[in-house]
């Protein structure tokens, strides 16, 4: 078993990596593992542990504490109530019986339903409070929908090191302490962050403007090695969070008869030669991560299917779904696809997407196989979507 892992003096890392898990929450796809990071902080009179780890790992956690003879934890920093994060809380409770857990007021109420903490164990901070160990301080700031709504991030003030949980992280099992790999995890934390913080990138740029209040000189994520380079990760959260889409379209469809692959391999063809990426995906066997991290990027949608039973697809229907709900910046959307003998696939779709401010592009939709003069639609689709790229950023 990994042994705890110095990161300074009187600081280690506790946490569990694990390399098989392949699913969170039976939605979101891990192909790379994960692990779940927790942190033993020794001050001189304090002595502190930063989250704990999965249920499923607690014995991982416990043997790395054992190991370095911790005795006794004076606090539990719950930044996020979230199993994975506190799930192995009532164990370490139980070896620590002194041990009082630190959370902000929120996040107290949904421990004590969730893992039915005693309330008189847990002691609920405001935004900015700071907790002494003796020779370090904990300062706690509050970071609502970050992405649950009782989250917050922990400050160590005198070693500048933030302890950000959720925020900046990435599912990633790795022998590696710190990040050595920046092109691997700028992947992994991209699809983190398309898959669970895009949702609330406006409520992340505000988050972002706060961390230029602290000076940093490591992340220590909940997810993910450490950034030992903090503006690695925090530039490319500008970047996804701040920067203009990119002349990128976005091509999730479905052919069950060979048709709508037809009409989507010729406007895929056509944007090409107008001088627009294109990312397309086959929804019959796409990672759906991969999709969620060609959305962070991408200025326009367009989404192919034919009609089932008068409606898109159904595994077209759950990627607009899909798309609603991450709330991507994207700005144009359309849709291409067939029919047999008609059907309301256009206004369903356009129905499901009312989270993106888009300006719906006139949609491409044929009866049987495509004619001349359908691919003569396509090419003024394509020509639209050129022109409406050429203009971002102004």
């Amino acid at each position: 078993m990994m042994k705890p892992r110095k990161i300074k003096d009187g600081i280690y890392w506790v946490g569990a990596v694990d390399w098989d898990r392949r699913m969170f929450d039976d939605l979101i796809p891990l192909p790379d593992g994960t692990s779940y990071n927790a942190y033993l902080i020794q001050g001189s009179e304090k002595t502190v542990l930063i989250d704990t780890v999965d249920p499923d790992m607690s014995h991982v956690l416990l043997s790395r504490l054992e190991q370095l003879g911790v005795e006794r934890i004076d606090y539990v920093i719950a930044n996020h109530a979230e199993q994975d994060h506190s799930g192995t809380l009532p164990q370490v409770l139980e070896k620590y019986p002194k041990a009082q857990v630190v959370c902000t007021p929120k996040c107290k109420g949904m421990l004590v339903d969730m893992l039915l903490t005693p309330e008189d164990r847990v002691l609920a901070v405001d935004d900015g409070a700071t907790l002494a160990l003796g020779d370090r301080t904990l300062e706690f700031i509050h970071a609502p929908w970050v992405h649950w709504p009782e989250t917050m991030l922990t400050y160590l003030q005198e070693d500048k090191i933030l302890f950000s949980c959720d925020f900046l992280g990435s599912h990633l099992a790795t022998t590696d302490l710190y990040v050595t790999d920046e092109g691997r995890t700028y992947e992994a934390a991209k699809r983190y962050y398309a898959e669970i913080m895009m949702p609330f990138r406006k409520i992340i740029e505000k988050n972002l403007k706060k961390m230029q209040e602290y000076e940093i000189s490591l992340i220590a994520p909940s997810h993910g090695p450490l950034y030992g380079r903090p503006e690695f990760i925090l530039e490319a959260y500008r970047d996804w969070v701040l920067g203009d889409p990119k002349n990128i379209v976005v091509l999730p469809y479905i052919s069950m008869h060979g048709t709508t692959r037809v009409m989507v391999d010729y406007l895929v063809d056509a944007l090409i030669e107008k001088g627009v990426t294109v990312e397309k995906f086959n929804l019959a066997t796409t990672d759906i991560g991969k999709l969620a991290m060609s959305l962070v990027d991408a200025a326009t949608i367009v989404i192919g299917s034919p009609t089932v039973l008068a409606g898109a697809h159904p595994n077209v229907v759950y990627a607009a779904y899909l798309a609603n709900a991450l709330r991507p910046k994207t700005k144009f959307v359309s849709i291409i696809g067939s029919y047999g003998w008609g059907g309301k696939m256009v206004k369903q779709l356009a129905g499901m997407i009312s989270n993106l401010k888009v300006e719906i592009l006139d949609p491409v939709v044929i009866k049987g196989s495509p004619r001349d003069v359908d691919f003569a639609d396509l090419d003024k689709l394509a020509t639209t979507i050129a022109e409406k790229h050429a203009t971002l950023g102004d």
